[in-house]
């Protein structure tokens, strides 16, 4: 009974192989792909990769970066927003600069106040104090004639009745009274002519500089608050409310690297590619006034044909457009640019990377060339 057992159970097991081999060495059909890749749509093309910006006359997207450094205290716009030149985008800590600057204005205005003194003067009561004194000079100088006057007439009348020591102290009075009254009138004279013109001049240097101060430090302050450059659409914040913001930017998370504060785009609803094409491939290139060339959205089916704008004449080394890194070897790259115009119905960033093929000269205008 339990040999049979076995065997069935063997039987059993050999009939479970068969079954699982059998099903096993059956192929299933692949899935079909979620979307074909981009194919070259001339007889000859050129290939190239792309990344979609938005439309500008001259350069790139706008990468604006802070003139200071410091702590991010508000951030005034979101991602998106269209803005208008001078429209404030962030704010960076000023607490230390505006102090500083609240100084310097004082300082220029006490400067001001003193520029202003020296060209009201003669004050007038300072020059009524200078006449009064003239006159009092004046009256001492009457007082000590009149006591030598007595003294010589009464020496006349009877010498003994005055000393020669008198005489001569009231002689001497009198020379020393006409000596105060030439220098109340020269102070009367200063008084009334006002500042020198040097000390004027001076004073007009010192408030100069130190109104310069203050427009520098009042210039340097508004760089505290980062404006739009243009109008513009705000494409990327990345600075965050407390993060630090220098001159290089901000330490971005993910890539590792100093990023600018904030970019920008033109304001009008329209893009442009910028293809990076091989520094080998760019003699089989026709005249770019005649190219044609198409651009593919990645993951997609979707092909855009673009129109032509300009090239970037200066070749450049070769980037690793995900991260914005350079190649190690000295690999370079030409940038041709294309506008196009959206299809409807997809949504299209700047930044998506595309797939983009250029129509290149067939072999026989190639051997001409090199001929």
């Amino acid at each position: 009974m339990k040999t049979k057992l076995l065997i069935v159970l063997a039987v059993i097991g050999i009939a479970a192989g068969l079954v699982n081999a059998y099903f096993s060495g059956q192929k299933k059909p692949p899935l079909p792909p979620a979307f074909h890749p981009a194919q070259d749509p001339y007889a000859k093309g050129v290939y190239a990769e792309g990344i979609i910006e938005s439309y500008q006359p001259n350069g790139e997207n706008i990468n604006i970066f802070p003139e200071v450094s410091g702590r991010v205290t508000h951030i005034y716009v979101r991602e998106g927003q269209r803005v208008a030149r001078g429209t404030p985008l962030l704010k960076i800590d000023d607490s230390t600069q505006l102090p500083t600057v609240a100084q310097e204005q004082a300082s220029a205005m006490a400067a001001l106040a003193m520029l202003k003194e020296l060209r009201a003067e003669p004050r007038a009561e300072v020059l009524s104090v200078n006449e009064a004194q003239v006159v009092a000079a004046k009256a001492s100088l009457k007082t000590a004639k009149d006591d030598l006057a007595l003294l010589r007439k009464s020496y006349a009348l009877s010498p003994k009745s005055v000393s020669t020591q008198q005489l001569t102290d009231a002689a001497n009075a009198v020379k020393v009274a006409e000596g105060n009254l030439l220098v109340q009138k020269k102070n009367y004279e200063l008084t009334r002519a006002g500042a020198w013109s040097y000390d004027i001049q001076n004073q007009q240097h010192l408030y100069e500089a130190a109104q310069k101060t203050y427009e520098a430090g009042k210039a340097l302050l508004n760089e505290y608050t980062v404006r739009a450059p243009v109008d513009g659409v705000v494409l990327s914040i990345i600075a965050a409310k407390g993060a630090f913001a220098s001159t290089a930017g901000i330490y971005e998370t993910y890539t590792q690297a100093y990023t600018p504060v904030i970019v920008m785009g033109e304001a009008k609803p329209s893009y442009q590619v910028r293809c990076f094409v091989d520094e080998i491939l760019v003699p089989r290139l026709p005249a770019f006034s005649k190219i044609k060339a198409k651009m593919y959205l990645r993951g997609t089916d979707i092909s855009v044909p673009l129109q032509f704008v300009r090239v970037a004449p200066y070749v450049i080394p070769k980037v690793e457009l995900s991260d914005q890194r350079t190649e190690l070897v000295d690999v370079r790259d030409l940038s041709v640019l294309f506008k196009f115009k959206p299809p409807k119905g997809v949504h299209l960033y700047p930044g998506i990377l595309v797939d983009v093929y250029l129509q290149a000269r067939d072999g026989k205008q190639n051997n001409k060339s090199s001929r």
